[in-house]
């Protein structure tokens, strides 16, 4: 499978790091030197110095063999010439394009239906939102993805020393609970993944990944002593494009937002195109300004500052003075692995939002969603089951799946099924399978066509 992407920023190069890690045949265009250097130092894949808008640097790319064009460039309008002209080039090649700017939000379905030139917008600070939506919602959550419609959640929580199952062989959680367990897909303990067995025990401080239905999710936090409370008062620093979505969301939920923004023409901006939420023009990062609005009755402070620092700072310090939970968009993946270990738990990444969007798109088979799990160490994906795979009539447990896969749910029609061992995929049955990094080359195979071996 080739693969051009148009665009070596950190969206780019992480995007191309996973490819190559899957062997696919990737070349990755950029005008910016340095950062084709950062590529090719790193990566296994091609790389091409000029503008991914020219005729002329797409021919020298191969997009005429090439299956899918990702535009992820910075710039809006650079990322929809370069599918124009690849289009014009190449028709059958697949075009995504990455769309940040607002003016162009009511156009994506008018995109998608009435430009061939494209056939998908990503727009990361849409679905970075609904991220900082769904965190809210869930207590304890530091990661939520969303299934079928959200019908299907698949969860990641931070286990509690005092909850009662802390300490509990998987075997025997049932048992301990008093009621049946959650199917749990894997454990994230000091960084490391760990698909678990019966023998695992669930320690304080893991990361525990388990899955639910939408209707029993109240019962299933309460498995892990985690119980919803409703949000009502949200405090969101940093006034960017961002920060102004969340608060239009939180309007229309009739929730109470507060933005503090630095730059003055942004909060002017800010107030005259918001009805409810409070403005206040400020440093987020001030301690005294987060005590005169009352930082300790806000039941959640997002921090959305363009700087990942003032972020992280701003985090720590609402905590301190008694926020009771903080979500911190970060933009450096390098930052990732150190937020546990300083005491921040829900981050957000514009980035990893479009490559979880892009990563769906790439997929070979019925992909209908996929989104990475701890970094790039694993994906979660549903898709649907084509009736000449071999998953199909047969129970799991006589599937020889790669090793690191596991299938977590299945939806039959309006059914969400947990699977057993005994469960069978039926044609056109939509599932949810949890994959290590490794496995995801085998799956897309086993989603696409029927194998003769593994």
């Amino acid at each position: 499978m080739k693969i051009i992407i148009v665009g070596a920023g950190e969206v780019g190069f992480h995007i191309a790091s996973r490819l190559a890690l899957e062997n696919k045949d990737v070349v990755v265009i950029d005008t910016n030197e340095s950062a084709l250097k950062r590529v090719s130092d790193n990566l296994d894949v091609q790389v091409l110095n000029g503008s991914g808008s020219s005729p002329v640097i797409l021919d020298e790319a191969g997009i005429k063999s090439a299956e899918v064009l990702l535009a992820v460039t910075d710039s809006d309008e650079t990322n929809l010439v370069a599918c124009l002209v690849s289009n014009l080039i190449s028709p059958s090649t697949k075009k995504l394009a990455r769309l940040r700017h607002a003016d162009f939000d009511k156009y994506h379905d008018t995109f998608r239906e009435n430009a061939p030139f494209i056939d998908t917008v990503i727009n990361p600070e849409i679905e970075v939102v609904k991220t900082i939506d769904r965190l809210m919602s869930v207590p304890g959550a530091v990661d939520i993805s969303e299934f079928a419609d959200g019908r299907v959640k698949f969860i990641g929580i931070r286990l509690d020393k005092d909850a009662k199952v802390a300490g509990v062989r998987l075997s025997k959680l049932s048992s301990r609970a008093g009621k049946t367990a959650p199917l749990i897909a894997a454990l994230v303990r000091k960084e490391e993944l760990i698909i678990p067995d019966g023998d695992d025990k669930l320690l304080p401080g893991d990361t525990v990944y388990f899955i639910s239905e939408e209707s029993k999710l109240l019962e299933t936090l309460e498995f892990f002593d985690k119980f919803i409370e409703p949000v009502k008062r949200v405090m969101i620093i940093g006034g960017g494009r961002i920060g102004f979505r969340l608060a239009e969301l939180l309007e229309k939920k009739s929730v109470y937002a507060k933005i503090i923004e630095k730059n003055k023409d942004c909060c002017s901006k800010l107030a005259g195109r918001l009805n409810k939420a409070v403005v206040l023009c400020g440093d987020g990062s001030d301690q005294e300004l987060l005590l005169e609005e009352n930082i300790r009755d806000m039941d959640v402070v997002v921090t959305m500052t363009g700087d990942e620092e003032t972020n992280i700072l701003a985090s720590l310090l609402a905590k301190q003075l008694g926020a009771r939970k903080t979500i911190t968009k970060i933009s450096k993946f390098s930052y990732f692995p150190l937020m546990t270990t300083i005491g921040i738990e829900q981050v957000v990444s514009p980035r990893l939002s479009a490559i979880n969007s892009i990563l769906q798109h790439i997929r070979k088979g019925k992909v209908l969603s996929a989104a990475s799990i701890k970094g790039e160490q694993a994906e979660v994906l549903e898709a649907v089951a084509l009736e000449t795979s071999d998953i199909v009539g047969k129970p799991l447990k006589d599937i020889p799946f790669p090793k690191g896969v596991l299938v977590i749910g299945i939806l039959r029609n309006e059914d969400v099924i947990i699977p057993t061992g005994s469960s069978v995929i039926k044609p056109e049955d939509r599932i949810i399978i949890f994959a290590r990094r490794q496995a995801i080359p085998k799956i897309e195979k086993i989603l696409a066509v029927k194998l003769e071996y593994f």
